[in-house]
């Protein structure tokens, strides 16, 4: 059963005359006449009483009738919704992150895109299983680490940071141009833990590099790593991002060599879905804020 063919079967219902209703339809009478027996073919039961030139629908063609037209009213339904969407009428737009600061690059935009979006519902997610939340459509877009080896998943880059050892004015590296990676673990350091993603870049480093890393005092939020930094505990290893993005004036940025480390970040989100006007404003609004940053 097609939709060509309940669009037929209905034009003729409404008519009661082949020719007519095939005159509406833009076809000839044959073709109708051929796709409603086809119909009935399908079904098993006929839909129109035949009677000389006239024509009466059956039982079955009326429940037929009544349920066609009731799914053509739900398919306007649809696309008028649909259409609010594309007008930024209604709609959900699920965000992820990796926790830290790429959930805070994404929440500085949370105000902006509500003025440009106000009736949008945004909702945020820190998540560290982000490509996963992504597979599974719980998940709009998302910010991430890049590259992602997935076929099913489209990435658009970002930026590309480096990674600084951050310290007070006090601390005994703080007059260096640079420092190389490996004069991080002669020092006392202040660390998100393993389960974050800037740790496992450090960590990773050090396997690579033979040494073993292990900081002096290890905390989940970035307030508390900022407090005890900024108190003289030790210093710590930031990304570009973060650090700008408080600003700290009384902390320093060194620059690591012998590895550098850097990273890239980027967009993500499903290859096949469908991606409207709310989550093309945030990509548009996202890539915008990058690039003035960049500039800056």
């Amino acid at each position: 059963m097609e939709m060509r063919q309940l669009e037929y079967f209905i034009a003729t219902c409404e008519e009661l005359h082949f020719t007519r209703a095939s005159v509406k339809l833009g076809i000839t009478q044959p073709s109708l006449s051929h796709q409603i027996k086809a119909l009935e073919d399908e079904l098993g039961v006929p839909l129109f009483d035949r009677i000389g030139k006239k024509i009466a629908i059956t039982e079955a063609g009326m429940i037929l009738y009544r349920q066609s037209k009731l799914a053509f009213g739900n398919l306007s339904s649809a696309k008028e919704q649909i259409g609010e969407l594309q007008q930024i009428e209604r709609g959900t737009l699920a965000i992820g992150a990796l926790p830290g600061e790429l959930n805070q690059l994404v929440s500085s935009l949370l105000l902006q895109f509500h003025r440009d979006y106000p009736k949008v519902r945004i909702k945020i997610f820190g998540v560290e299983d982000i490509v996963e939340r992504v597979l599974q459509n719980e998940l709009d877009l998302a910010i991430t680490i890049l590259p992602i080896e997935n076929e099913r998943v489209y990435t658009i880059p970002l930026y590309e940071e480096r990674f600084y050892f951050v310290a007070t004015a006090q601390h005994p590296y703080a007059g260096r141009d640079s420092i190389n990676f490996e004069e991080i673990m002669n020092v006392p350091i202040v660390m998100f833990p393993e389960t974050h993603r800037c740790r496992q870049l450090v960590d990773s480093t050090c396997i690579r590099a033979g040494f073993t890393f292990q900081p002096l005092i290890e905390t989940t939020t970035i307030d508390s790593l900022f407090g005890l930094v900024r108190s003289g505990a030790g210093g710590t290893v930031l990304s570009k991002t973060l650090f700008e993005m408080y600003n700290y004036e009384d902390l320093i940025p060194i620059p690591i060599e012998n590895p550098t480390l850097s990273r890239e970040v980027g967009i993500v989100y499903l290859r096949d879905k469908y991606m409207g006007k709310a989550s093309q404003g945030f990509i548009d609004l996202l890539t915008a804020h990058v690039r003035m940053l960049k500039q800056g």
